[in-house]
């Protein structure tokens, strides 16, 4: 909802400031969303008297101006503009001021070798329209070096509010001007327009229903008038610049009256041009399949459920949404005839989704009007077709009655202090109520109010209650923590959801692109990656290539993989968090975080040569996950079981304790040709359910400590058996000195002469971080000392000579 703040002390008496009046808004429960305040946005633009204008000496097209400044002095502009003349009254900007139509800021320079100092500018310069044929030129008489905004009439700050769906009285500048009074930031000004206005002759026009008494609710009532020798013109400056300011397109002074009266006063209206019927006009059904062609130039098929405006001939309106374009005013209209009318907000609601209309009327249809504004608004209307377009109005005619909307509410002031923890007396309920248009009687301790007819929102007791407390100020509610024996909601997101997006993040921060896919593939995937049983096949596929449960995320990503080779894209990083099926029972269900890796894993370049991905990308991908999952990743081993989809040798398992958590590396020749990709193809699949929960509550992660003594790093050499895995080495590193080693790695491997058949040699690099005291040689040969036994003990490893 967008309104200026000139519009909204039409209806609200008061001296508050834009700062005042938003911030009250916002706690009324209609949030500020904007304030576009154009004064602000054009203060450095101000009108200049153009003394003297010449002929470019070496430009046809451009023309040198002296231009007196705001501040009194004189600048010389070189101007391209062909209006621009001596004698005019122009907008000048100086050096240093923006330009947001081009987003350039000015500075003094030389065009065509004559000095500029400035600008004369235009519309578009100043971004309030696309017209940049010309520079602005003012009225004569326009004072010298007054503000532009203030000049041009856009001095006025444009407000939006976002509404919640049960307000539809404020979808009006009035209604909102209503909180504001009753928030106490002004006075309402009584509604003269909406005074009855006496009609001069008989309608030749009249209204008629034709509904069953069981749809009569479809339009219960609708009112009008014929207006007889109107001059459908321009509208008045002052309504056409507000129009413009809410986002609404000036057309000619009947569309602008009934588009102002909607944004006004939340009252949608339609005209139609009189001498365009035939005969009477009737709110019916549309006919299925009718068409009609609406005012938005789109031609729309309609059902039995839509409620037309037609006459004897055609429709000439789709009620509550849309007018048509056969009976719309033009300049030529002489003789005009009104609608207002009250409709089904979810018959109003249901057509235009099916239509795919959004109407300023169907917005404000769709959450319900104020009843009694089918009356008043025939009267608001009749005064402003006459002011700005005159003529002459007749009889008011009507069709059906408005609905009785008459409701009383009690309010049992202590409900105040219970529901909300604020005490408010019953003294200040009754007047906020008042202020509201509630009507409240105190009687007996009880406040019974009569719903005013615009809110047809409330509902009970608790709906005054809010009333109350809103405005009251929801800033009074103090400030109660809850007592700690208190029972405290279960978290949002679980542990397993938030442990499963941690793996995610860490993937996506690991270079691989997200998929999310079918949780069923085809018969011949599933075979490749371990097979489905009969249980987990598909009764009714959606497609033959899709039916059975996916025993392995693999068998996705691997297809995901084999589309994006056959488009050209054979060198792709993918992974998915999702479920993997091996049965039907309730535990046969796994959620597995797994990625693959094809093609190359780095593109050439000058600075290294290109490589396709192995095992060890899929081996850091699974360890990246599990350590973001919460896994002791240093207290994992690795074995060389895995299932048939990798490649033997080329693949391992990561194990804690007995239970599988992870599989990783090359997938199998059969499995990558079959899917029609170039080996090697990288893979791993990470089982989250499998992952033990944290022993601490919080964090599974210690908190980092850091150490103020200085680390050493001590290279080792084992030579060892060559089937003993270099993970078996680290672990007994580790495990020899835990209170000191803070990282072990692998730098070489060596086979060879050298150390004899069946042996190799590994390299490794290992940190030792004291904590308490800095480390002495004969602490450094006790730990080297140390991880020389336990190497030898659980390895058999010597130290190589």
């Amino acid at each position: 909802m967008k309104f200026t703040l000139s519009w909204l002390r039409d209806h609200l008496a008061t001296e508050a400031s834009l700062e005042r009046l938003t911030d009250a808004l916002t706690m009324l429960g209609h949030e500020v969303e904007e304030v576009d305040d154009p004064a602000a946005r054009l203060a450095p633009f101000r009108t200049a008297y153009v003394r003297a204008c010449e002929q470019h000496p070496n430009a046809d097209k451009l023309s040198v101006c002296t231009v007196v400044t705001p501040e009194g002095g004189e600048a010389q502009v070189v101007c391209g503009a062909p209006n621009a003349r001596a004698g005019m009254i122009g907008v000048f900007a100086g050096p240093g001021t923006h330009i947001p139509g081009s987003g350039i800021t000015l500075k003094k320079g030389k065009i065509r070798g004559v000095e500029s100092q400035g600008m004369l500018v235009s519309e578009y310069e100043l971004g309030l329209s696309e017209d940049h044929e010309g520079i602005i030129e003012m009225p004569a008489g326009t004072p010298q070096g007054a503000p532009f905004a203030e000049q041009a009439g856009l001095d006025d700050p444009v407000i939006e509010v976002a509404l919640t769906p049960n307000r539809a009285d404020c979808f009006g500048v009035r209604g909102l001007a209503r909180d504001l009074a009753a928030a106490g930031l002004g006075e309402l000004r009584p509604l003269e327009r909406a005074a009855p206005t006496p009609g001069g002759h008989a309608s030749p026009i009249a209204w008629h229903r034709k509904f069953s008494a069981d749809h009569a609710g479809a339009c219960p009532y609708v009112a009008g008038r014929h207006f007889g020798g109107v001059r459908n013109g321009h509208s008045p400056a002052w309504m056409r610049r507000r129009l413009e300011a809410v986002g609404l397109r000036p057309i000619s002074a009947l569309v602008d009256i009934t588009n102002y009266v909607t944004v006004d006063l939340g009252r949608p209206l339609h005209v139609f041009d009189a001498d365009k019927l035939d005969g009477d006009l009737a709110m019916r059904f549309a006919e299925d399949g009718e068409t009609i062609a609406a005012l938005d130039e789109q031609t729309y098929t309609l059902d039995s459920e839509m409620v037309v405006i037609a006459d004897r001939r055609q429709a000439h309106g789709i009620g509550g949404v849309i007018g048509g374009a056969a009976s719309g005013v033009s300049e030529a209209t002489t003789n005009v005839f009104l609608e207002v009318a009250l409709f089904d907000p979810v018959r109003i609601a249901t057509t235009g989704r099916k239509l795919g209309i959004v109407s300023d009327a169907r917005q404000r249809f769709e959450r319900g009007v104020d009843p009694e504004s089918a009356d008043w608004g025939v009267h608001v209307a009749t005064r402003l077709i006459q002011e700005i377009c005159g003529g002459e109005a007749s009889e008011v005619v009507a069709a059906g009655q408005v609905p009785r909307h008459e409701r009383t509410i009690t309010l049992r002031p202590e409900r105040v202090g219970a529901l909300t923890g604020v005490e408010v007396p019953e003294a200040t309920s009754a007047d906020i109520l008042d202020r509201l248009g509630f009507e409240p009687e105190r009687a007996d301790g009880r406040i019974a109010t009569t719903v005013p007819s615009w809110r047809f929102d409330m509902d009970g007791e608790a709906d005054l209650v809010e009333e109350v407390m809103r405005v009251h100020g929801y800033d009074a509610i103090p400030e109660q923590p809850l007592p700690r024996d208190s029972a405290v909601p279960a978290p949002a997101v679980s542990f397993a959801q938030r442990r499963a997006e941690l793996a995610r993040t860490r993937l996506a921060w690991r270079g691989l692109e997200e998929t999310v896919g079918f949780s069923f593939v085809s018969s011949r995937s599933a075979e490749l990656f371990g097979g489905a049983g009969d249980e987990v096949r598909l009764a009714n596929p959606i497609s033959s290539a899709l039916d059975v449960m996916r025993p392995s995320v693999l068998a996705s990503l691997a297809d995901s993989a084999q589309r994006n080779s056959d488009r050209g894209f054979p060198d792709v990083a993918l992974f998915e968090v999702g479920p993997a099926y091996r049965d039907a029972t309730p535990d046969g269900q796994a959620t597995v975080a797994a990625g693959l890796r094809a093609g190359r894993a780095h593109a050439r370049h000058w600075a290294s040569g290109e490589r396709p991905a192995d095992v060890f990308d899929a081996k850091a991908d699974a360890l990246a996950a599990l350590d973001a999952a919460g896994a002791p990743t240093d207290k994992l081993t690795v074995t060389t079981e895995v299932p048939g989809h990798y490649h033997p040798g080329r693949s391992g398992a990561l194990v804690m304790g007995k239970v599988v958590v992870a599989y990783f590396g090359e997938l199998h020749p059969t499995v990558v040709a079959a899917h029609d990709l170039r080996e090697p193809v990288a893979a791993f699949e990470v089982f989250l359910d499998a992952l033990p929960k944290p022993k601490k509550k919080g964090t599974a992660r210690p908190a980092l400590a850091r150490s103020a003594f200085q680390p050493v790093v001590k290279d080792f050499a084992f030579v060892v058996d060559a089937d003993v895995p270099a993970d078996n080495v680290l672990r007994a590193v580790r495990a020899a000195g835990k209170d000191l080693v803070s990282d072990a790695t692998v730098f070489d491997v060596y086979t060879g002469e050298k150390i004899g058949a069946g042996k190799k040699s590994l390299a490794l690099a290992v940190t030792l971080q004291p904590r308490e005291r800095t480390l002495t040689d004969e602490d450094l040969s006790d730990v080297a000392a140390r991880i020389v036994d336990k190497v030898r003990q659980d390895t058999g490893g010597e130290l190589r000579g």
